[in-house]
């Protein structure tokens, strides 16, 4: 079974949706002086979405230094992201960038912190996820 790498504003919000799934998982870095995170398993990133509805800057800078690098992008088999429905047009945009750019699949949207039914079907789809073969 792969993990889960996330980034969280200090908002936490995507912190609080993940640990809400109770799974293994590593948060990307928010500070630049903190130790860069590389991964050495397959994982599915969870990514809020930036930016105000704006396209250029949806996806958190942090989130591009930690695929720009190749290793960690080569890991990369999925992408579930959060957003803020009044984006309207950009709501979790930064899921479908990721995607696009990775190749991977889009696998899930949820608004803000999520509800308990977004737990619940993200974690069902994760474990089903990882039971097949990538």
């Amino acid at each position: 079974m792969g993990q889960i790498v996330y980034f969280s504003s200090a908002t936490n919000n995507t912190k609080r949706f993940v640990e809400k799934l109770g799974m293994p998982a590593r948060r990307i870095p928010l500070r630049p002086t903190e130790e860069p995170l590389h991964v050495e398993e397959e994982y599915v990133l969870i990514v809020p979405t930036y930016g105000g509805g704006n396209v250029k800057g949806a996806v958190p800078k942090q989130v591009v230094k930690f695929l720009n690098d190749e290793r960690n992008r080569s890991l990369i088999r999925g992408v579930i992201s959060g957003g803020n429905t009044n984006f309207g047009a950009a709501y979790c945009l930064a899921g479908e960038i990721v995607s696009a750019k990775c190749k991977v699949p889009h696998m899930y949207k949820f608004e803000l912190l999520g509800t308990p039914q977004d737990v619940a079907r993200v974690r069902e789809g994760l474990e089903k996820f990882w039971q097949q073969p990538h």
